[in-house]
């Protein structure tokens, strides 16, 4: 009995997965293969000046893409310098250049790192109007760009990937903004708060004043958690009783989290005209996801020492309105979907425990990843799978009928190095330069040794794979921290889709060569058995030696 009570959440949310990945899967295809253009979207495009039947090539994409981000940074940065003199400021001061920087670097990768307390930091309106919508717009350019490369797998000798400006707008109102609406309103009939009447100084029993924060908290919690985004409304994020008040909506937050990403696939083998292929990519992903949630999960309901066995598990960090298994639930989906939504102080796990969040980013939050990201990153380790595959028996590898040669495995492997490089520059260079060693180590390591190593490295790891989750002990509102992190973050967003969009072109360029008898099968057991080995074996390689100087060090004293 006590068995089935511990998995009968995990079943209920697979239950529900299921029952949503067809439909909503479905949906998606239709949105992005549709030739028709709602009035409000006419609307838009004629605000921007955009030719909505016109189609672009990987270039004009890319452009279109950066452009639109670029101007992101610079509103959200703009809001937050000025918030002093915005409504709804609470009072709050403008932050500071580089915090709002790291901010708006943050936010507009999809990233939402928060070097800062929120409740404490940023008024209504930066919440507003600058946060809030770049949830919405940042996970609608991840979708557009995945469907860009699943356009580029279905087309015959096209010059063009699709059109960034229809994909961005048909992602915000057709897809994310009625399934957060929704979302919004179950989270308000489960405790989310909602209102714009600041704070609410109350009497304790003791005579004691305290503060009650309020705010429109769920419209933020719902996009937060349904575009893979993370950043909370309060310090605590969805540890705090105002952001995730009960053990269901912890429950239906993880499934805002997967319901998108694990739905995708099922959109990809519908525009590709063979769902079989979205099927294997799903089932990679499902299996890498078990597999880790497994782990975790045993680690920290089997923590070593007397107050861990005494407690039915390492319980430090953990809010007992949860326990461990709907925290180590919410830290795999939250790590393996980009999100970096928090129910749990990941600093506070078991050392082989905490690492397995910090593995499931450098996996490349693939299983099933973030918002359009986990896909095309996914479809990038199926080209290499492919590849790996041809050499094996000597044939010219092919993917979906698109022949992968030269440039185009040269364009994955370079999106498969970008983020690594980063997390190990950026970790290295914490620890190498004398003067930002000394600063990191006096101000920002709380606990010192490898476990303070392990900090830095989650912190590098969770910025250049736009995760967002902080291991919770590292004080990362420091000038090299801020302006390292906000690099990390726009170089580990942008780099990646440059590869990915030029990876589309050439694709969408060649025309489909007809299977033979030496073709890989890419809709089987054994092709996603290799997906899944090559995921693993290209990520063990990199980063096992950082790995081994901190949490399988410090889990192995």
């Amino acid at each position: 009995m006590n068995a089935w009570f511990a998995i009968a959440p995990v079943l209920t949310v697979v239950l529900v997965l299921v029952v949503v990945h067809r439909p909503l899967g479905d949906y998606m295809a239709s949105v992005f293969l549709s030739v028709n253009h709602l009035r409000i979207e006419r609307g838009v495009y004629r605000l921007i000046g955009v030719d909505a039947r016109s189609q672009q090539t990987w270039q004009s994409y890319l452009r279109g893409v950066l452009a639109f981000s670029a101007v992101g940074v610079l509103l959200v940065y703009a809001l937050q310098r000025a918030q002093s003199v915005l409504p709804y400021s609470l009072g709050f001061p403008a932050v500071p250049e580089g915090l709002s920087f790291n901010t708006a670097a943050s936010f507009v990768t999809n990233t939402n790192w928060q070097s800062y307390s929120p409740d404490v930091t940023l008024g209504y309106a930066v919440q507003l109007v600058g946060l809030s919508v770049q949830n919405f717009v940042s996970a609608a350019v991840g979708i557009a760009v995945a469907m860009a490369l699943v356009r580029a797998f279905a087309a015959r000798r096209s010059g063009t990937i699709g059109n960034f400006w229809v994909d961005l707008t048909r992602g915000a109102l057709r897809v994310l903004l009625p399934l957060s609406a929704v979302a919004a309103i179950v989270l308000i009939a489960g405790g989310v708060i909602q209102n714009v009447s600041g704070a609410t100084e109350v009497t304790t029993l003791t005579g004691a004043v305290q503060s009650i924060p309020g705010g429109p908290t769920a419209s933020q919690e719902a996009i937060k958690i349904l575009g893979t985004n993370g950043g909370g409304f309060f310090n605590a994020n969805s540890a705090h009783p105002f952001e995730n008040p009960t053990a269901w909506t912890n429950l239906f937050q993880i499934v805002l989290m997967l319901m998108i990403p694990f739905s995708l696939p099922r959109t990809f083998g519908t525009v590709v005209g063979d769902r079989g292929q979205g099927a294997a990519i799903l089932a990679a992903m499902a299996g890498i996801f078990v597999v880790s949630l497994t782990a975790l999960t045993l680690l920290e309901a089997g923590g070593a020492g007397s107050a861990p066995v005494a407690a039915g598990g390492a319980l430090e960090g953990k809010e007992q309105r949860f326990g461990v298994l709907a925290s180590t639930f919410f830290a795999t989906t939250s790590t393996m979907t980009s999100t970096g939504a928090v129910n749990s102080m990941h600093d506070s796990y078991t050392s082989l425990g905490g690492m397995l969040p910090l593995l499931n980013m450098m996996l490349g939050e693939v299983a099933p990843g973030g918002v359009g990201s986990g896909l095309y990153g996914m479809l990038i380790l199926a080209v290499i799978t492919v590849f790996i595959a041809g050499l094996l028996v000597g044939r010219t590898p092919e993917y979906l009928g698109k022949k992968i040669g030269p440039r185009e495995i040269k364009l994955a492997s370079l999106y498969i190095l970008v983020t690594p490089t980063l997390v190990l520059t950026g970790t290295a260079l914490s620890f190498a330069v004398p003067a930002i060693r000394t600063d990191v180590e006096s101000t920002s390591i709380l606990n010192p040794g490898l476990h303070g190593l392990t900090e830095v490295l989650y912190a590098f790891t969770s910025a250049s794979n736009n995760n967002g989750s902080a291991f919770a002990g590292l004080t990362a509102d420091t000038p090299w921290l801020n302006t390292a992190l906000g690099v990390a973050m726009l170089i580990g967003r942008f780099l990646p889709i440059v590869f990915v969009l030029a990876l589309a072109g050439a694709l969408a360029a060649q025309d489909s060569v007809p299977a033979t008898t030496g073709t890989l099968p890419t809709n089987r057991p054994l092709f996603v058995g290799l997906l899944v080995g090559i995921t693993i074996i290209i990520t063990a390689l990199t980063y096992f030696p950082v790995l081994a100087l901190g949490p399988l060090a410090e889990g192995l004293q």
